[in-house]
């Protein structure tokens, strides 16, 4: 990969809850100063993990370290275990051992290679920075957290057998419109083996992020992808800040909408003649 890329994506929530926040009953993330809702570059990430993960199902190259209940120093041991690391030096191995095995982590697994990973535990695989990076996703508008009681006829406890029903409750927001940032670093891909087949597969993900993360918290339809713009620059370093090219991209409520309900009440217009020499826009969506 010889190129810098900077993109946007920009994608959307209605009646749903985007990225729960554990630390406050699983409200809607939101800045607390502004009003606009959050979601984490975690939450992004991980859709994107999942994407590869099904899809992939495994393939060499595509296995994902960070999934649902791995024991990560197992799959630590495994890379020690394929270049040779005895038992004994797996804390610290010797002779260039470590740098091996963290070229089989980078080598064989999608998230490790794209996003890097801290792999230095009691199996010492190393650390890995990796050249993709993902901003905080945050809305354009303030967001409403809306609270809705919900009730079930099965009870928890069979004390509680007696009751008719229980209640409980979960957060949606009435819609939101949400801007993430992206990065990629051309070096630092060199360093772990990301190419351009793994770069297309980073933008097919984002683009079937919510395709296939469908639940009670965010119904089919109700999050969608809206527009990822790709700034590709024609050289490694890049011709252009990224600030400077991601301020070319506007998106704004209409005049005549009062409260957005759709992405159809905004407007989302790019200044291509701004657009520096050495710089191409590809729209993905």
């Amino acid at each position: 990969m010889n190129n810098r890329y900077d993109f946007l994506f920009i994608f959307d929530a209605q009646d749903a809850n985007p990225n729960g926040d554990p630390d406050a009953g699983n409200l809607p993330r939101i800045d607390v100063e502004t009003g606009q809702g959050l979601v984490t570059d975690v939450c992004l990430k991980r859709k994107i993990r999942n994407f590869v993960a099904l899809t992939a199902n495994g393939a060499a190259g595509k296995r994902i370290y960070f999934t649902d209940g791995s024991v990560l120093n197992d799959l630590q041991q495994e890379a020690q275990n394929a270049v040779g690391i005895p038992a004994a030096e797996s804390k610290a191995p010797k002779n260039g051992k470590k740098d091996q095995a963290t070229a089989w982590m980078c080598e064989n697994y999608y998230d490790v290679r794209t996003f890097g990973a801290v792999m230095s535990t009691e199996i010492n695989c190393g650390q890995v920075r990796g050249p993709v990076q993902l901003s905080f996703a945050r809305s354009i508008d303030p967001i409403v957290a809306s609270e809705h009681a919900i009730t079930r006829s099965s009870v928890t406890n069979k004390k509680d057998a007696e009751k008719e029903r229980t209640m409980g409750r979960k957060f949606t927001i009435p819609y939101g419109l949400y801007k993430a940032h992206g990065f990629v670093n051309p070096f630092l891909a060199a360093q772990t083996g990301f190419n351009d087949d793994d770069l297309e597969l980073l933008f097919q993900s984002l683009e079937n992020a919510f395709q296939f993360d469908q639940s009670a918290a965010r119904p089919a339809g109700s999050m969608n992808p809206r527009a990822l713009l790709v700034f590709k620059h024609d050289n490694a370093l890049g011709a252009a800040a990224s600030h400077k090219l991601f301020d070319l991209v506007t998106i704004s409520k209409k005049a005549e909408v009062e409260v957005a309900r759709s992405f159809a009440d905004y407007d989302l217009t790019i200044d291509e003649s701004a657009i520096p020499n050495g710089v191409t826009l590809i729209r993905r969506i």
